[in-house]
């Protein structure tokens, strides 16, 4: 049976990474490095357009960047000056290759690609809408809804078009279209999903996260504003802000776990954000030990800079095996159970006969902890506490997040002590939602006016859920939810 991973189920998953080049004698090759830079978030497919001024050319493929866009044969069919590409994590039962972005579609204009980060809030009840007006819908994403829309439109220019369609949807995006010679930029009004400006020559380059401009030796220019649509054409950098001013909320999670931690957001180092959320997390949850060790690798940042504030030596008492892919076959329990050692192994010597404080990042089901606290143990901890760099996560993200349900999330159904007792640590503590605010250079959480958005701590969902309270549309809501990328 082809399964995945035990410790890839208990993490919360961005679900897209976006990149687009205008202007660029080599833009296939660029994009295919910026979404290797980009594969973190998203490694279940990824697909590349590109425009050469007469035709447009499309690759979609299953499966991560390096295995489908490595080969010059690959990259010599997707000729073009300008390009836009996606990479895609999705839930099972729904990696098909018709919902593999950029989505394509001819419209009276021409061509169109997009691309999109993120998760519309809307998108069923607008969905149902156009079939009935018609509209044949090709994929189970909601990005298809802003295609139709488009479609729809009164007639006008395809950003006119655009932004009529975007004026009629509700959640969290940041797109990434291809027409008619120019690349096309847009993040929602409150700036949840992260997008990024940058310049590499007589280029620009437009993608999720600054770890993409690095990969290319492009400069970082700025972020896109929340409500921005960026326009990249043969006159150059266009700014439009089609849409009414709102209070901004950038996804706080993207510090804690989703972004790389080189890269830079909202002004940030993700890394010395990371940092800081281990100092506030040992001055707020300090314990007598004789070792940290992070959970690799997204707890190293954090464990650094617990080490760091509370005197307590920084190690590496868990290795981790780069090259375990996220599939493997798995034939009984027992060899199952004995699997979780591909990935993760301790390191005896830094643990045995040890007070152990481990350092990860966040807690979903729990059943990663459970096997790590388990590991620590058996290698001999006389003690293991665990620190979380985050609050709680007791609610579910609907802004293009793949969490589980509420109801499967640990921290939902128990309390801390409770959590602990499950997970097998002698203690456990979160940092604290003002803590974590701190150490985004913040004063604390604005609990009137909320900095960033936080709902998966806090159940304060900044943009209207208007599908899932929808009455009797649960079952609908629940699969739109899980097939969102």
């Amino acid at each position: 049976m082809l399964t995945t991973h035990p410790f890839d189920d208990d993490k919360l998953r961005e679900e897209c990474g976006v990149f687009g080049v205008y202007n660029h004698g080599e833009a296939a090759a660029v994009a295919a490095l910026g979404l290797h830079a980009l594969q973190h978030r998203g490694q279940e497919a990824a697909g590349i357009v590109t425009f050469d001024g007469e035709h447009y050319h499309i690759q979609h493929a299953m499966g991560q960047v390096g295995d489908n866009f490595s080969s010059q044969s690959v990259i010599a069919k997707l000729r073009g000056h300008a390009g836009i590409g996606h990479v895609r994590y999705a839930t099972s039962g729904d990696t098909v290759l018709r919902n593999v972005q950029p989505l394509f579609a001819d419209f009276e204009f021409g061509g169109f690609a997009l691309a999109h980060n993120g998760n519309l809030t809307n998108a069923l009840m607008l969905r149902r809408q156009l079939v009935r007006r018609g509209c044949l819908f090709q994929s189970t994403t909601d990005t298809e809804v802003i295609v139709h829309l488009m479609a729809t439109a009164r007639s006008g220019s395809v950003i006119d078009r655009m932004v009529e369609a975007l004026r009629q949807v509700e959640g969290a995006y940041s797109l990434i279209a291809l027409a008619k010679d120019m690349v096309i930029g847009v993040r929602d009004p409150l700036g949840v999903r992260p997008l990024v400006l940058g310049r590499v020559g007589d280029s620009h380059v437009l993608c999720s996260e600054t770890c993409a401009l690095d990969i290319i030796g492009a400069d970082f220019v700025r972020d896109v504003e929340p409500g921005e649509m960026i326009v990249l054409d043969s006159s150059g950098v266009h700014s439009l802000r089609p849409f009414l001013p709102q209070h901004r909320r950038f996804c706080i999670f993207e510090y804690i776990y989703f972004a790389r931690p080189d890269s830079v957001m909202e002004g940030n180092s993700v890394y010395e954000a990371r940092k800081r959320i281990g100092m506030e997390l040992a001055r707020e949850s300090a314990v007598d030990a004789d070792v940290v060790i992070p959970v690799p690798d997204s707890g190293v940042p954090a464990a650094i800079g617990y080490a760091a504030e509370s005197g307590i030596p920084f190690e590496l008492g868990i290795i981790r095996n780069h090259y375990v892919g996220r599939t493997f076959i798995e034939p009984t329990d027992q060899i199952r159970n004995l699997g979780v050692k591909l990935k993760h192994n301790a390191n005896r010597h830094m643990i045995e006969n040890k007070r152990v404080v481990l350092v990860d990042d966040s807690i979903v089901r729990g059943t990663t902890s459970i096997k790590i606290i388990e590991m620590v143990r058996r290698a001999g901890a006389r003690e293991v506490h665990m620190r979380i760099s985050s609050p709680p996560t007791s609610h579910a993200c609907f802004y293009g997040v793949d969490t589980p349900k509420k109801e499967k999330l640990l921290a939902h159904k128990y309390s801390i002590d409770e959590m602990a007792k499950y997970i097998g640590a002698d203690s456990l503590a979160f940092i604290s939602i003002d803590g974590l605010y701190k150490a985004v250079n913040e004063p604390g959480r604005n609990n009137a006016r909320p900095q960033y958005c936080d709902a998966c701590f806090t159940g304060d969902y900044p943009i209207p859920l208007l599908d899932r309270d929808t009455p009797g549309e649960t079952s609908e809501i629940t699969y739109r939810a899980e097939a969102r990328g």
